[in-house]
């Protein structure tokens, strides 16, 4: 009888760490070959740059600063991905009730320093006039034309709160073309997965414990979903005893209080980005009433005292 030396090839977890968008990115492939790993994920590395420079502010030739230097004098063409990105993000303003605004870029940020300079928090007056020009229903599209324009001058947009989630699920797209059907794209916290680890295992997450981010709190296992985190232990200030986090409340022009951390579990990481600071801005209750109505997604609060909170379905380990 003839034996049989045919080789199990099992496949393997490939990771790769570059710094893209200002931000720390990690790529993780499952494939059984790591030459072919190499490839896949620069094909990602080289989507994800291709993205920073339609949506930077920091390069003055991006399309985003164009917008911005013709705000109240004309309306600018732009490419169908910079259109449609703004259009999702104007649509999730209106969810969230202006808690979520592309046009925080018009933020006077000389009020908001959070470095150990600032030794107290701008009058409600002058807080309130440095977001005046802050209002999402002042970036008027154009379909047929494919134009954006925004209607007062002085007003940029900023897609801080976005970017990062929709490069992860762009930089997903590209290698599940390339046949990459398990891996996770993580982008600063950010993050998409889809199928498993070598072994057949879904993904387990951290959940970062806001009083010490280098530390889970908790767990998740999941699989084809996306989680991004915002929390007040990146940038903050501590005024007369009480923390104050960088997130300002485009409403009243103040930083918020009352929320350590929110995470955002859902279909996608663009959706799942650009949820997790508006919660932090509307607060637990208002929070995850909102959440609790939007199939799909979950969500999970940590207050001020270190309560947890979450949405409905959340099952922490």
């Amino acid at each position: 009888m003839q034996e049989n030396n045919a080789a199990i090839i099992v496949p393997s977890l490939y990771r790769m760490v570059s710094k893209l968008m200002g931000n720390r990115f990690e790529i993780s492939v499952v494939t059984d070959e790591a030459s072919y790993a190499d490839e896949c994920i620069e094909a990602a590395i080289e989507e994800i740059r291709r993205i920073e420079k339609i949506f930077t502010t920091f390069n003055e030739s991006s399309q985003t600063n164009l917008i911005n230097r013709n705000a109240g004098l004309k309306p600018v063409k732009v490419e169908k991905e910079m259109f449609d990105l703004i259009r999702r993000s104007k649509k999730i303003s209106e969810i969230t009730q202006g808690a979520f605004d592309i046009t925080y870029g018009s933020l006077d940020k000389k009020l908001w320093n959070f470095d150990q300079a600032m030794t107290s928090l701008p009058d409600h007056d002058t807080a309130k006039k440095g977001v005046r020009l802050i209002n999402y229903n002042n970036v008027l599209l154009d379909e047929k034309k494919c134009t954006v324009f925004l209607r007062e001058k002085g007003m940029r947009i900023g897609f801080g709160g976005i970017a990062k989630g929709y490069a992860a699920d762009r930089a997903k797209l590209i290698l599940l073309k390339k046949g990459i059907n398990s891996g996770i794209v993580n982008a600063a916290g950010d993050l998409t997965a889809w199928g498993h680890q070598p072994g057949g295992r879904s993904w387990t997450i951290g959940i970062a414990d806001p009083n010490a981010a280098r530390n889970a709190f908790s767990y998740l296992d999941i699989t084809n979903s996306s989680v991004a985190t915002s929390g007040n232990y990146e940038k903050f200030v501590v005024i007369d005893g009480k923390k104050y986090s960088h997130t300002i409340n485009p409403k009243t022009g103040l930083p918020i209080r009352g929320i350590k951390s929110v995470t955002i579990i859902g279909p996608n990481a663009e959706l799942a980005d650009a949820m997790a600071t508006p919660v932090m801005i509307m607060g637990t209750k208002v929070g995850l009433d909102l959440i609790n109505q939007i199939k799909g997604l979950e969500c999970i609060i940590i207050d001020d005292y270190d309560a947890i909170h979450t949405s409905k379905n959340i099952q922490l380990k």
